[in-house]
């Protein structure tokens, strides 16, 4: 049996919490008469934007380990140090860095929902079943999610490309969604 055309879907607690977790984000006009997305405000944020957010946001943390890079180099090349020692602090560097990195993601999308690349690109990370902020356990299962859509052939990436709500993998395992934050007024 066919549904008529005046007949709305039924929708699930999910899409409900969704509907309503951005209807908050973005008032009420971001919401169609339905509580779908309206296609006409661009609710979910796409392919190009995420991208653009997530090299500004590279460019932020590694510029930072290169400028701390540059400095240690240069303040250890006045020290006659043994070559075993050249080995330990480039460990320990690397560490640090790995260590600022996990820390910049999920410290951002724990507390605002937004990285500065993401601020800059107007667009924010939010909870897919309308709870408010992610936990940080949840920002870091994100970003875990980051790193394994990035293994196959960047195929966690592009899925976005056919999902209805934009969710590339780490939004699917994290279970959060990218969305146009509203502009300032």
């Amino acid at each position: 049996m066919t549904p008529s055309r005046g007949i709305r879907p039924v929708r699930t607690q999910t899409q409900v919490a969704q509907a309503e977790a951005i209807r908050r984000l973005r008032g009420a006009t971001a919401i169609a008469s339905d509580g779908a997305a309206s296609s006409s405000t661009g609710a979910y944020a796409g392919l190009v934007t995420r991208s653009i957010a997530f090299a500004l946001d590279a460019l932020i943390v590694n510029g930072a380990a290169a400028l701390v890079g540059l400095i240690v180099g240069l303040g250890l090349s006045i020290l006659h140090l043994p070559a075993d020692a050249d080995k330990v602090i480039a460990a320990v560097l690397a560490g640090l860095w790995v260590l600022r990195s996990i820390s910049y993601f999920v410290f951002f999308w724990s507390s605002t929902g937004q990285t500065p690349g993401s601020r800059v690109m107007r667009i924010k990370v939010i909870d897919g079943r309308g709870r408010g902020a992610l936990k940080p356990r949840r920002a870091f299962v994100r970003l875990a999610g980051l790193y394994l859509a990035a293994i196959p052939l960047l195929a966690g990436y592009l899925m976005m490309l056919w999902d209805d709500r934009g969710r590339c993998l780490q939004d699917r395992i994290a279970r959060t969604l990218v969305v146009y934050a509203p502009t300032e007024q």
